[in-house]
C-alpha cells in the first residue's frame, strides 16, 4: 500500500504562500481516497466533493481548510454518526459535537468520519494497518490513525478512555496526542466513561499534532522552536502490571539513546506503590461508567451488541457503587501525589504499547501502558520512530506533568527529531 504521510503545517505553509490552493488540495485529497482507502477500510462515511469544496469556502482560520477526519463516536450534523454499531448504521445526528464546532471555528474542513470499534471498546473494525501488513491497527480509533499513517489527509480526531489514542498510533507508526484530561471537549461524543473519556489528536509529526492542538483548543500548544533546556527523562525500571517484552525493550533502548544523544540526562526511576492502585481503579471506573452510558442499548438491544461488549456490560453491572467510590477516591488520591512524584523528572518515557501491532484482525490489542496515565489525566504523546523485533512500528510514550501539556510535546518533539538522527 502506497503510504505518503501528509504534514498538515507544510500543506498549511503552501496554503499562506499561494503555491498551494485549498481546492486542489481538497481534490487531490479525495482522489487518494478513491485510490488506496478501498483497501485501507479508514474511512465509513464521507461528504461528497461538491458539498466539501461548497464548504471550504465558508471557512476561516488558521487550519485554512485543511481536511480532517473525525472518529465516528462524535456526532456531526451532515454526516452519519453510527458509533460503530449496527444499531446506529446511517444515523443522523441533530447537531455537532463541541469537538466538530472546534474544528471548523479553527477553519478545518471534517470531510469524513473515521472507523471506530464499536461503541469505541474492543470489536475490531474492517480497518487494515498501512504500515504492519495483516496486523491490527488498534482501536478504538483505528480509521483515525490508519487516515493519516496512509497519508489518506493530514488530521484525523479519535478518543481514549484506555488506550485508543496512543495505541493506535503506535501500531500504525503515526503521532497520537492524549491531552491533559478536559484540554478538549467531550459534549456530542458517545460516552462510554465519563470520568475517563478524552478527546485526541493524529498527525503525522509532533509539530503538526501540537499546531493542531493549539488550533482548535486556543491554549499555546504550538511548538514555534526547539526547546532548549537541560531535559530530565525518567524511565521506570518496571511495571506492576507486567513485563516488557522484547519489541519494547528495543524501543526503549533506542529512545533513550536518543535522548542522551540530545543532551537530555536519562534517568530510572521506580513506579510509586500506589501506581497498581491506579492501574486497577481505571477498569473499576470505567466498567460502572459503561454499564450506565450504555444503558439503552444493552437493556433494549442486547442482540444487536457484540458478544464481546455485551458480555462485558453484563458483568460491568456487578460493580458496586462502593467499589466505584473508592476506585474515585484513589484516583483523585493518586492525582495528588502525582505532582509531587513528577519533581524528580521533566517527563516519563514508556513504551507506547505492549508489543508491535498483533498479527491478524481478531484483537486490537491491550491498553496495559495506557490505563493509568489516561486515570491521571496526563498528557500523554505517541513518538513514533522505534521499531519492535519484528521491523514494525513500535511507539514510545512520552508523559507529561499534569496540566504541562506543552512541555509533555516540546519534550516529545525533541525525542522524535532525536530518533532521526543518524545512530
Amino acid at each position: 500500500m502506497t503510504n505518503t504521510p501528509l504534514s498538515a503545517m507544510a500543506c498549511a505553509a503552501q496554503l499562506a504562500g499561494g503555491t498551494l490552493d485549498a481546492a486542489s488540495l481538497l481534490t487531490g485529497t479525495y482522489a487518494r481516497i478513491a485510490a488506496q482507502d478501498g483497501a485501507l477500510g479508514a474511512l465509513v462515511a464521507r461528504l461528497d466533493l461538491p458539498t466539501a469544496l461548497a464548504q471550504l469556502k465558508t471557512l476561516e482560520g488558521p487550519l485554512q481548510g485543511l481536511p480532517v477526519a473525525v472518529k465516528d463516536i462524535f456526532d456531526t450534523c451532515d454526516l452519519p454518526t453510527s458509533y460503530g454499531s449496527p444499531l446506529y448504521a446511517g444515523a443522523a445526528a441533530r447537531s455537532d459535537a463541541a469537538m466538530v464546532s472546534a474544528i471548523r471555528r479553527a477553519g478545518g474542513l471534517v470531510i469524513a468520519k473515521s472507523s471506530t470499534t464499536e461503541f469505541a471498546f474492543l470489536e475490531p473494525t474492517a480497518t487494515r494497518n498501512p504500515n504492519a501488513a495483516g496486523r491490527t491497527p488498534g482501536g478504538s480509533s483505528a480509521g483515525s490513525a490508519a487516515a493519516v499513517a496512509a497519508g489518506l489527509l493530514p488530521l484525523a480526531i479519535g478518543s481514549q478512555t484506555g488506550g485508543s489514542i496512543i495505541r493506535p498510533a503506535s501500531y500504525c507508526g503515526v503521532t497520537g496526542f492524549k491531552p491533559s484530561f478536559g484540554l478538549l471537549p467531550t459534549a456530542g461524543l458517545k460516552c462510554f466513561s465519563w470520568s475517563l473519556d478524552t478527546v485526541g489528536l493524529f498527525a503525522v509529526s509532533v509539530a503538526d499534532v501540537a499546531w493542531f492542538a493549539e488550533a482548535v483548543s486556543g491554549h499555546a500548544l504550538a511548538l514555534a522552536s526547539a526547546a532548549a533546556r537541560p531535559w530530565v527523562v525518567g524511565v521506570p525500571n518496571a511495571y506492576p502490571w507486567g513485563a516488557v517484552s522484547p519489541s519494547a525493550q528495543r524501543a526503549i533502548a533506542a529512545g533513550s539513546q536518543a535522548w542522551r544523544a540530545a543532551g537530555a540526562e536519562v534517568r530510572s526511576v521506580d513506579l510509586p506503590a500506589w501506581m497498581n492502585d491506579v492501574f486497577e481503579a481505571q477498569d473499576v471506573i470505567q466498567g460502572f461508567e459503561a454499564w450506565r452510558a450504555l444503558a439503552r442499548e444493552v437493556d433494549q438491544h442486547p442482540q444487536a451488541l457484540s458478544a464481546l461488549l455485551r458480555e462485558y456490560l453484563l458483568a460491568a453491572r456487578h460493580i458496586t457503587a462502593q467499589a466505584y467510590e473508592a476506585a474515585q477516591h484513589t484516583a483523585a488520591q493518586a492525582r495528588l501525589a502525582c505532582a509531587d512524584w513528577f519533581t524528580q523528572f521533566d517527563v516519563l518515557m514508556t513504551p507506547s504499547a505492549v508489543d508491535e501491532a498483533p498479527a491478524g484482525y481478531a484483537s486490537t490489542g491491550v491498553s496495559t501502558f495506557n490505563r493509568a496515565w489516561t486515570l491521571l489525566g496526563l498528557p500523554c504523546v505517541n513518538v513514533a520512530g522505534a521499531v519492535g523485533v519484528n521491523g514494525y512500528p513500535m511507539g514510545l510514550q512520552v508523559i507529561g506533568a499534569p496540566r504541562a501539556d506543552r512541555q509533555c510535546l516540546q519534550a516529545a518533539d525533541l525525542l522524535e527529531r532525536a530518533l532521526r538522527l543518524p545512530a
